[in-house]
């Protein structure tokens, strides 16, 4: 079984700050981490072939400097980490890194093996969009199983996976054909930590650096800022809120009395908000 894993180097989202008159993010200076939806990916991916056998390729999409990230993959245990870079990818949005990584995995396939699997997490800390994962399943044609906290088997002979999705209201028990591409939920599985021979193997071995003409993307106009439709105005941080929070003495009293001092005290403090539910109840 070939499973391609798709990570993402992101600011580590505790020491971001806001530019006070440009309303920028301040990256200068901020550490670097994996993104930490990627990590429970990359960790079921390498779960599923230690039990069902084949390899794992970890892909990303960055500057020269997230090679650092795709070691520390192959620490974990990855077979092999592909870096796709160029500056025809600078300013991507979810829709131009989509087409770039999948074009990427296709090639991925020629290369080392059509993959039966996709990984990703189920969304950035930095972007929070979760928008790329079902964008590479568009573009590849594959099965989509979204916010995945739990994969039961997968039958390689029926070429079948069975998994746990959570939705709202519960949870879903998902039978799919291959080849699929999952993106998993955070607190899905343990991480593991990696072996002295795996943190030997990611010091001596070769990160794949490849270019848009390498990963065989001819269209350049789908790539970067020309293949990005969506434009950020603006970054900000909010504004602190000058009102306090009232606080209901509670000693002694009961629920029910409890229950309409607080209904009251919020219609006071938003009385639009009584009239739309007076609205509605009229309806």
């Amino acid at each position: 079984m070939h499973i391609v894993v798709c990570i993402k180097q992101v600011p580590d989202s505790a020491q971001i700050r806001v530019h006070p008159v440009t309303n920028t993010i301040m990256r200068q200076g901020v550490p670097t981490i994996i993104n930490p939806y990627d990590i429970f990916a990359l960790e079921e991916a390498l779960r599923l072939r230690d039990t069902y056998g084949g390899e794992v390729t970890v892909l990303t999409m960055g500057p020269p400097m997230a090679e650092d990230a795709l070691r520390k993959t192959l620490g974990y245990g990855a077979d092999r980490a592909v870096l796709l870079t160029d500056r025809y990818f600078a300013g991507s949005d979810t829709l131009a890194t989509s087409f770039a990584l999948s074009q990427a995995i296709a090639k991925v396939g020629e290369t080392f093996g059509t993959p039966d699997i996709v990984f990703t997490g189920k969304q950035t800390i930095d972007g929070d969009t979760a928008q790329v994962g079902p964008g590479i399943a568009k573009r590849l044609d594959l099965m989509q199983l979204t916010y995945v906290a739990k994969i039961p088997s997968v039958d390689l002979a029926a070429r079948e996976i069975k998994v746990e999705r959570r939705c709202e209201g519960g949870t879903q028990m998902l039978k799919s054909r291959l080849p699929c591409l999952i993106t998993m939920l955070e607190g899905t599985n343990e991480i593991r930590r990696g072996s002295l021979e795996d943190a030997l193997y990611a010091a001596r071995s070769q990160v794949l650096k490849w270019s848009a003409a390498d990963a065989g993307i001819d269209d350049l106009t789908r790539c970067g800022l020309r293949g990005s439709p969506t434009v950020v105005k603006r970054v900000f941080a909010p504004t602190a809120r000058a009102e306090k929070a009232a606080l209901i003495d509670t000693p002694e009293r009961n629920l029910r009395d409890l229950a309409d001092e607080l209904i009251a005290a919020i219609l006071t403090r938003g009385p639009a908000l009584e009239q739309e539910l007076a609205f509605n109840g009229g309806e």
